[in-house]
């Protein structure tokens, strides 16, 4: 992760494969690389609480392995002694004895503190305080960046929520499968994978967090279910509900890949008959959704959303699951929180109202359009939605439909007209949906 910038959950499966890790070595392998990335701001500022340097002065190897230190000692049940020692062996073995001796210090030192004062209030004591700051404060108790933290309690309303939010965002998330309409039902698939019914998804099933090495599935592996959370699976359901008259049963999925999505739609559509065509920009990601849409009528562009080839008010429904920040899915995507930077939510922002402005010209008069983002911040929802709406250049009528009706049984919607869901809420990804009806 430090030397490549990979993504973690990209390249963890393949290391537990190589290494032949699984069931609860593969659990421990992957609470510790996940959740050392997931803490490392927090961990970051515990190191330098006990350091006689910055962090920036470390060697790159032995702050991975102070982090993974440190981790442990502070949010896992390994005994500190354990904890220290297995962490100044690795050390003495990639850099020599005068760099253990320097890295066991620093972990005696967290560990002593921690057992002294006890884990939370020491991490208390380190934590802007909260009658001061308390987006701060809920931001580096939970690990999460100062200037999330503010994105998410703005999406919120208040500072009020902002805890339990970032609490439920920091927590190792169980993993979500998706039934493939037509392929199998989510009643078989939690039989056959020892899972649980999804509590609002008609096609999802839950897993433990600690379920290993999902790839390795049967049921992935011969494409009949897809790893996609809930909320993923919600957002896209809603499109698939909205009334519409005289549905020609021809959706458009404007930006497609990977293709879980696509997946979801096809399948739905199929069984009424009708087509989908999915746009995808990159020719590896446009594999990935051909692989996904396999044996349904699906049509998959190779092509920019805002400029596809295909046909002005032609569609009945249409998606545009715009590419964003990901801070939604924060809690999946462990790294993310630390690499994002607030200048990429307006340099995605300019993209996503290109990306809306074009589904709206594909969708016919009395279809609608979905605008989706797996992200809370209101820059990349409300402000791009709103945005539009207001222009007088726009060319075509549009109205807002209220979602919340089309996720029937789902607690906690708000006050519409457009759905936030949350992980502490519902248990999904933070995922945004506006439904668009287009008048004239």
């Amino acid at each position: 992760m430090r030397e490549r910038d990979a993504y973690a959950n990209l390249v963890l499966p393949s290391i537990l494969r190589r290494y032949r890790l699984r069931d609860r070595d593969a659990a421990l392998a992957t609470e510790l690389g996940y959740g050392t990335l997931r803490a490392a701001g927090q961990l970051d500022v515990v190191i330098e609480a006990c350091a006689d340097r910055p962090l920036h002065r470390i060697e790159g190897p032995l702050v991975d392995a102070l982090r993974l230190g440190t981790y442990q000692i502070l949010r896992m049940r390994v005994p500190q002694h354990a904890a220290v020692a297995t962490t100044v062996d690795i050390v003495r073995g990639i850099a020599g004895s005068a760099s253990s001796g320097f890295v066991n210090a620093i972990l005696r030192k967290i560990a002593e503190t921690a057992g002294a004062k006890g884990v939370d209030e020491w991490i208390a004591e380190l934590a802007p305080p909260e009658d001061e700051d308390p987006v701060g404060n809920a931001s580096f108790l939970h690990a999460h960046p100062k200037w999330i933290g503010q994105a998410f309690a703005d999406a919120l309303g208040s500072v009020e929520e902002l805890p339990a939010a970032l609490e439920a965002d920091d927590a190792r998330p169980g993993v979500h499968l998706l039934a493939k309409p037509g392929e199998i039902t989510a009643e078989e698939l939690a039989l056959v994978t020892g899972g649980t019914e999804a509590p609002y998804s008609p096609y999802g099933v839950h897993l433990d967090a600690g379920s290993g090495d999902i790839g390795e599935l049967d049921v992935i592996r011969e494409g009949v279910a897809a790893v996609q959370d809930e909320g993923s699976q919600l957002v896209a359901l809603a499109l698939t509900r909205v009334p519409v008259e005289d549905d020609a049963g021809r959706w458009l999925d404007l930006c497609a890949g990977p293709g879980g999505k696509a997946a979801l739609l096809g399948g739905i559509v199929a069984m009424e008959g009708g087509t989908l065509d999915a746009v995808e920009p990159a020719e590896h990601r446009a594999d990935l959704v051909r692989r996904a849409v396999d044996g349904l009528p699906v049509t998959v562009h190779v092509a920019d959303g805002r400029e596809a080839p295909l046909p002005d008010a032609a569609f009945d429904r249409v998606l545009v699951d715009a590419p964003c920040t990901g801070l939604g899915a924060l809690r999946r995507r462990p790294e993310a929180r630390w690499r994002r930077k607030p200048e990429d939510v307006s340099n995605l922002a300019k993209l996503q109202r290109e990306l809306l402005l074009a589904a709206l010209r594909h969708v016919r008069v009395g279809g609608v359009v979905a605008y989706v983002t797996c992200s809370p911040h209101l820059a990349e929802t409300v402000g791009v939605v709103g945005g539009i709406i207001r222009r007088r250049d726009l060319g075509v009528g549009v109205e807002r439909v209220d979602a919340r009706e089309f996720l029937p049984g789902v607690p906690d919607l708000g006050e519409g007209p457009h759905i936030q869901l949350w992980p502490h809420r519902q248990g999904t990804d933070a995922m945004f949906l506006t439904l668009l009806r287009r008048t004239s």
